[in-house]
């Protein structure tokens, strides 16, 4: 019995004392208990803990809270509910079942409550049209005034324990353990229209997957490196290919500009702002030397100014990819994983009338 219906009916039971004689208050909580209990008791064999071989797909928008300090909170709400119901309904539709929305987070569970023979093809035709579906989503957006949104999946398979866990008074459905930690890191490292998957999910996906470029990382908490790969195509149950974001193979142009740059910690921007410099520059990212040291995948806000954009762009956030070192100096392409419409016209027209003097 779903939460919500065992929960209504425990308030229809308690509400059938006569209303002239009123059940006093600790009482009502008393009886409350007791009906409960014994709904409880009643469907404990639904109820119970187990361990299930699952496939969990954890979807996340890329730079949502910079987008949600420029629009009232209304509208950001009436975003979010657009973009689940899209979500959603692709998610059912392929057999998955919402395990929870996190902010701008969708976990979903391929192999629990319902058990899939065919639970990690599921989850990945999922996953492809969820990104595809994107485009409409953002359409709806823009019909409303709102910005682009942009989603980075991660995907791993795993044995985990399910079960409804909580209280009697308020109990979900979910599943924990190592893998979903590791999805977590997995979706992490994902790019805006990306999917990525763990290595245990590509091994069993193999034989029906285009993948492309594989990622090598240390991963917080996790002994030894961790790879992930990037999911272009699936060809069962039908074939999918993944959309290709323009963004992500733009033009680049070589420049020597200055850069304003702070790095966050979660969603927070820390206060300490480093210098560097734009080594080159494309639609969707750049390439950025700096003394400073980071570490690969960490997120960064940027300010950076360009005498042909006529303004100064303060409010840029981005994904560093990787880190190298070359003459005592720190190079590190990143990708822009939060721009605004005016902000990333600007750099395109930027980076386009580079490319026609060039051409002359």
């Amino acid at each position: 019995m779903k939460h919500l219906d065992r929960q209504h009916l425990v308030d229809r039971l308690v509400g059938l004392f006569d209303p002239r004689n009123p059940v006093a208050p600790r009482d009502a909580i008393a009886l409350r208990r007791q009906v409960t209990d014994m709904l409880d008791g009643a469907s404990q064999s639904k109820r119970g803990s187990e361990i299930r071989r699952v496939t969990i797909v954890l979807a996340d928008l890329r730079g949502f809270t910079a987008i949600t300090e420029k629009f009232p909170a209304m509208e950001m709400v009436a975003a979010l509910n657009r973009y689940y119901a899209h979500m959603t309904e692709i998610i059912q539709r392929h057999g998955g079942s919402i395990d929870k929305f996190m902010g701008d987070a969708i976990m979903a569970l391929f192999g629990a409550p319902t058990p899939l023979q065919n639970d990690v093809e599921a989850a990945l035709a999922c996953a492809i049209e969820m990104q595809i579906a994107m485009d409409e989503v953002n359409a709806e957006n823009k019909v409303h005034g709102m910005v682009p949104l942009h989603m980075g999946i991660g995907i791993n398979t795993g044995d985990v324990v399910v079960g409804h866990m909580g209280s009697p008074l308020h109990s979900e459905y979910t599943a924990i353990g190592d893998p979903v930690n590791l999805v977590s890191r997995v979706e992490a490292h994902s790019l805006r229209g990306q999917i990525l998957l763990s290595e245990s999910t590509c091994e069993q996906a193999r034989d029906f997957i285009d993948i492309g470029e594989m990622k090598e990382v240390q991963v917080k908490g996790i002994e030894g490196s961790v790879r992930m790969f990037e999911l272009l195509a699936v060809h069962r149950p039908c074939s999918l290919r993944a959309p290709n974001r323009e963004e992500r193979k733009s033009p680049r142009v070589e420049v020597n500009m200055p850069l304003v740059f702070h790095a966050l910690d979660g969603k927070s921007v820390k206060s300490q702002a480093y210098m560097g410099r734009i080594v080159d520059i494309g639609y969707g990212g750049m390439f950025v030397s700096s003394a400073v040291e980071l570490d690969p995948f960490v997120d960064i806000k940027m300010a950076i100014s360009v005498s042909m954009m006529g303004r100064e762009i303060r409010e840029i956030y981005a994904k560093v990819l990787r880190v190298t070192v070359e003459d005592g100096h720190y190079k590190y392409p990143v990708e822009f994983t939060a721009i605004e419409p005016t902000a990333q016209q600007a750099i395109k027209e930027f980076v386009d009338g580079i490319l026609e003097v060039n051409k002359r």
